[in-house]
């Protein structure tokens, strides 16, 4: 027997070392990784300060956690010095969050990966029960539906709610576009719905226009924001949310940003929460329709009604007349927030959105002219950028416990 020591002995104790030092950076590192800002070993170890071969240790577990993976042989850009970094990318085919989604004029499921990527979908349904538990039921079955056609595993539910949600119940109060009963305790149907299908993982709900801003903070418009402010019409009425340093600022119980009580016609219609003239009755949806002078019809639903007579009949002075008085509106709405709020961005969504894209220099003039930020140039204004951010924002809400901690993903 050779009395040489065998070099290959301590790799397997060197590698477990590594990882054990950068066991703490696992969750960091995930979610570089799924937000895009880091996508190779070499920017991951700057970002997480570590060692290249901690850097390394953490990829490799991750990869082998089914979550990320990792592309040892890149090609090299033309012109460029040494060996290329590794590429890190969410795993295409690992577990998936399932998301729900409940507006007025019906709800939808689907399936979102790592990286805000929607796997699987179902077909809308567009009517809303009046009981709350039979739609979640309706959504839940859905959502099981696409999990046992694509195999996937799931690491968990959330869901998105027209209506503020008060913590630590998760108290659906004010569903005011729905014929739910105000305080339906949806987080505790939501699971209980979720487990009855058997689907494993923690289920959460939220604010849609809260988990709005969350998921274009992390994979949208609001990216690389430090002070995120995002306003939205929902299919009916307006909501507004704030991300503050990566996270979503909810208040002492759930329930802050209102935005959609914030007064901007004082001679305006009556709002459902007491006042007159609130955004929320002002700048949604049927606000539009009727300033408009259209009547709104049964066919789709009025968000997809006001789209379509922005973008196919622009032309019309009425429209026009219309898009013009809620930007106005907006506008002196948006300049408030400002002032209290001094965001670094701010989002628009919704029939928001397609305001800003109509007359971009009238929603941005009008704000600038009522706020103190018009004196330093004025607050970007951008429109949201995912197409469906409140079912990419209800998966987040599933993701964080693995962001926080990728050990505890199901096996």
């Amino acid at each position: 027997m050779s009395g040489k020591a065998d070099p290959r002995a301590g790799e397997g104790t060197t590698s477990r070392t590594r990882l054990d030092r950068g066991r703490g950076a696992l969750g960091p590192a995930l979610e570089l990784v799924h937000t895009g800002r880091a996508p190779t070993r070499a920017v991951l170890t700057a970002e997480l300060g570590v060692t290249r071969a901690t850097a390394g240790a953490v990829a490799a577990e991750l990869e082998a956690l089914g979550l990320i993976r990792v592309d040892a042989r890149p090609g090299a850009a033309a012109g460029s010095q040494g060996r290329p970094s590794h590429r890190l990318s969410v795993a295409e085919d690992g577990p998936v969050a399932l998301a729900a989604q409940i507006h007025a004029d019906g709800f939808r499921a689907a399936l979102v990966g790592l990286g805000g990527r929607i796997v699987a979908t179902a077909p809308g349904c567009e009517v809303v029960d009046a009981d709350p538990a039979k739609v979640l039921g309706s959504v839940v079955e859905a959502g099981a539906e696409l999990l046992r056609q694509t195999g996937r595993r799931c690491v968990g539910a959330g869901l998105a709610v027209p209506s503020a949600v008060a913590e630590p119940e998760g108290l659906a109060l004010n569903p005011l576009h729905l014929a739910w009963p105000a305080g339906a305790p949806v987080r505790e149907i939501f699971a209980q719905q979720v487990r009855a299908a058997g689907i494993e993982g923690p289920a959460f709900a939220a604010n849609d226009v809260n988990l709005a801003a969350l998921a274009e903070h992390r994979h949208g418009a609001g990216r690389g924001a430090r002070d995120l402010l995002c306003v939205a019409t929902g299919h009916r009425g307006v909501g507004g949310a704030l991300v503050l340093d990566g996270r979503l600022h909810t208040g002492s119980s759930g329930l802050a940003l209102e935005v959609g009580h914030l007064a901007v016609n004082p001679e305006g219609r009556p709002c459902h929460c007491g006042s007159r003239g609130c955004l929320d009755v002002e700048t949604d949806p049927l606000a539009f329709l009727t300033a408009a002078g259209r009547e709104p019809g049964p066919e789709v639903s009025l968000l997809q009604q006001s789209y379509d007579l922005i973008r196919e009949q622009y032309a019309d002075p009425a429209v026009r007349t219309a898009t013009e008085t809620l930007v106005d509106r907006l506008g002196r709405g948006l300049a408030g927030l400002v002032n209290i709020l001094n965001p670094d961005r701010i989002i628009l969504g919704g029939l928001h959105r397609a305001l800003l894209d109509a007359d971009p220099e009238r929603l941005r003039a009008v704000v600038a002219g009522r706020s103190l930020w018009g004196q330093s140039g004025g607050v970007p204004i951008l429109p949201c950028g995912l197409d469906h951010n409140s079912l990419v924002g209800a998966a987040e809400l599933a993701w964080q416990p693995v962001l926080d901690d990728p050990l505890g993903v199901p096996a």
